[in-house]
């Protein structure tokens, strides 16, 4: 079957904010994909996910955040809360049924603050280098107090040109939605998969995070020489079969 990209459609937030979205219509749960930091629905694993779909009539949404990709607003107007009610705000409108849901590194953190929210409505969730509570473990002291002098602080981006910027309210907005320090309440079943030379989120946080949430149903897939992205041919056919069986 050939794969033809959809053009974005967009809905609009009660502020005017426009939110750009792809909705292939398919059987059973709704397949979700959440992008991570600064990152949109373009990527190569939303995008080999959206194509698995498509070839097995599943349904899939895929979306861009506010102030990311083809949605418009400001990314520096961006935060959990406001990211987490974009996607709700998309799942609403395209599915009535259950849903699962992909997360990619800050969008593994998203992934489970949705799933919260939607409670039995989940079917499962699939972590790709879950970064829950980022804006605690990774932070020291020394940035932490720079962040809240300047209001926002820029590093090196190692996957792409422009610096990496990290803005006060996201920061306290993370602050105020951190998930490890107590039994999570999900129940669905939970797949985790983390590369163990991810240098960005350490690999023991898919370990802390599968401790604290509730479900019995967790399994963790550990990739020896796997980077942060996971995303040579080898991760993504892992991660296609670990979502074909989830959503089996």
């Amino acid at each position: 079957m050939d794969f033809t990209e959809a053009p974005a459609e967009f809905l609009t937030r009660p502020d005017g904010t426009q939110i750009a979205s792809r909705f292939q219509a398919g059987a059973g749960s709704t397949l979700v994909f959440l992008p991570g930091y600064m990152s949109d629905m373009q990527g190569g694993k939303a995008q080999a996910l959206s194509k698995w779909a498509a070839e097995n009539s599943k349904a899939m949404l895929r979306l861009d955040y506010s102030g990311c990709g083809e949605s418009g607003g400001e990314f520096s107007d961006g935060s959990f809360t406001i990211w987490r009610d974009d996607v709700l705000m998309a799942i609403d409108h395209y599915t009535d049924g259950p849903v699962v849901l992909v997360g990619s590194s800050m969008g593994g953190w998203l992934m489970l603050l949705v799933a919260l929210a939607l409670g039995e409505r989940v079917a499962g969730i699939a972590g790709i280098a879950a970064a829950p509570d980022f804006t605690d473990w990774g932070f020291d002291d020394a940035r932490k107090a720079e962040l809240a002098e300047k209001t926002v602080i820029y590093e090196d981006n190692p996957y792409g040109p422009e610096p990496m910027p990290t803005y006060l309210k996201l920061w306290e907005d993370g602050e105020a939605n951190k998930l490890l320090g107590k039994e999570i309440p999900i129940n669905c079943p939970v797949r985790l998969l983390h590369g163990q030379r991810d240098a960005d989120v350490p690999w023991q946080i898919s370990m802390q995070l599968a401790e604290k949430l509730r479900s019995d149903d967790v399994q963790i897939r550990l990739v020896k020489d796997g980077d942060h992205r996971l995303s040579r041919p080898q991760d993504i056919d892992l991660l296609i079969e670990t979502i074909s069986g989830l959503m089996r």
